[in-house]
């Protein structure tokens, strides 16, 4: 069974690949981009046992984590409260925990991790 248009689209997205699009017309296609043209091979090319751990693993997870974050965002105004203590990097601590499951995503599929994710072709990484 293939991805459906929906599941395509979460891939993309939580690989940091930007949107598609109806029809790949323009210079902004695939087709002018290697790991973008990777990513839409792999994706149309899985194995079932392939497809089922992007399912089940990545994509129910990244699910999860993804919509964690905005909701920490109901304990910002709280920071000491009886015995219970904040954590003040509560969304610092969620976003690096999902953008590592994103990261994770990408290195099973087998591509980089696109410009939305800090990689990329013609993107810029400086190491310290």
């Amino acid at each position: 069974m293939s991805f459906t248009n929906a599941e395509k689209v979460d891939i993309r997205r939580h690989c940091g690949y930007p949107m598609f699009g109806g029809v790949p017309s323009s210079f902004q296609s695939y087709r002018f981009f290697t790991a973008y043209g990777t990513l839409e091979y792999r994706m149309n090319n899985m194995l079932a046992e392939e497809e089922a751990v992007v399912r089940t693993t990545y994509l129910a997870n990244l699910t999860t984590l993804e919509t964690a974050i905005p909701a920490a965002g109901a304990n910002l105004d709280t920071d000491q409260a009886a015995v219970w203590t904040h954590n003040k990097n509560e969304v610092r601590d969620r976003a690096t925990l999902f953008n590592k499951w994103r990261r994770d995503l990408c290195s099973f599929i087998g591509v980089p991790p696109g410009p939305g994710l800090g990689g990329g072709e013609g993107s810029v990484q400086l190491v310290v």
